[in-house]
């Protein structure tokens, strides 16, 4: 069942539990810090994406096709097709000569009301570009086209990028690649399952490259972290979390569906993982916000601003408070 993270009130009335787990690791990769199983499997959905830009960036594609900050953080990032996320996305495919043709993600509208609003007032169609997930196979398919992979196949766990992909995240994360469990995500790619302190490792090494002994997963880390940092807009996108968080050069971050969260803080050499068991993202801010809080985080000022920029307090439709959340659970440690 999990652990109770946050509870949501109406008035001063409890109406809403969400549970799950959190895990957080250390220097060492040694469990330091758990709420509720720390080896609850989970699938990594978007948290995984800046592992899968790795084979790209390793491979020096950034260098080939001259891929700025901007287009190597949305490789890593989950954009909500805002404009300037399509100029990033255009600006890759223009790059490298390929087309909407060639992803296999569905057509849509922008995740971004705003945009989503603006195109269908012009009645223009959906496009391949505006799902969330086109900055990660845009990046994959320039590794195909860089290395003189097929195309066509990009998508399929026997494809020589996927397989590429699970052993670097077998490597980061510490364990055999054989033990990772595989499905499908919603963009059509392969996605992963890890226990959550193998995932927090990821994330560790994501904030902390010199963990990583081979120096060219651990440039390509470097590369990729600093364009999120840089770039933190590009990850995710307009009052997202993830791009709040990446405002604070001290931190990785990056969620995923259904409930998977992961960040890691460079100085104090700690990473999380924690999942939301039934799904929710709206939670995430509030749970991260407790860990900062909880492990005395030195920076006030990113707390601050994450406590302006996303309050507690729940509003109604006509945008009066009607209740708040309350993070409630206490990191045991280890």
């Amino acid at each position: 069942m999990g652990e109770i993270l946050v509870e949501e009130y109406r008035a001063e009335t409890l109406e809403c539990v969400h549970r799950g787990h959190i895990c957080g690791v250390g220097s060492d990769g040694a469990v330091k810090y758990k709420v509720g199983d720390e080896n609850y499997v989970a699938y990594l959905r978007s948290s995984a994406k800046p592992v899968q830009a790795i084979p790209a960036i390793k491979r020096g594609m950034h260098e080939k096709f001259g891929f700025t900050g901007k287009e190597i953080a949305i490789m890593a990032g989950s954009h909500r097709a805002e404009p300037f996320h399509v100029d990033a996305l255009e600006s890759i495919m223009a790059k490298t000569g390929l087309s909407e043709d060639h992803l296999v993600c569905h057509p849509t509208y922008p995740l971004s009301e705003p945009a989503k609003e603006q195109l269908v007032r012009q009645y223009k169609e959906k496009r391949r570009i505006y799902h969330n997930c086109s900055g990660k196979h845009l990046g994959i398919l320039s590794l195909c086209k860089g290395a003189g992979y097929s195309l066509e196949d990009y998508w399929s766990p026997d494809h020589p990028v996927q397989r590429e992909i699970k052993e670097t995240l077998a490597y980061l994360a510490d364990m055999p690649h054989e033990q990772i469990a595989a499905g499908t995500d919603g963009c059509g790619l392969p996605v992963f399952a890890l226990p959550l302190a193998n995932l927090a490792r990821v994330y560790l090494k994501l904030a902390c490259p010199d963990l990583i002994g081979d120096a060219a997963v651990r440039d390509a880390v470097r590369t990729i972290t600093a364009s999120m940092n840089d770039h933190g807009e590009m990850v995710a996108g307009t009052d997202r979390i993830c791009s709040a968080l990446l405002q604070d050069r001290n931190i990785i971050a990056k969620g995923g569906a259904k409930g998977i969260y992961c960040f890691g803080l460079k100085e104090e050499r700690l990473a999380f993982a924690l999942k939301v068991l039934d799904g929710s993202e709206d939670e995430w801010i509030y749970i991260v916000i407790s860990i900062l809080e909880q492990i005395g985080y030195k920076n006030k000022a990113t707390l601050q601003r994450l406590r302006e920029q996303f309050p507690a307090e729940i509003k109604n439709d006509n945008q009066k408070t009607v209740g708040y959340n309350k993070a409630v659970f206490r990191l045991q440690s280890v």
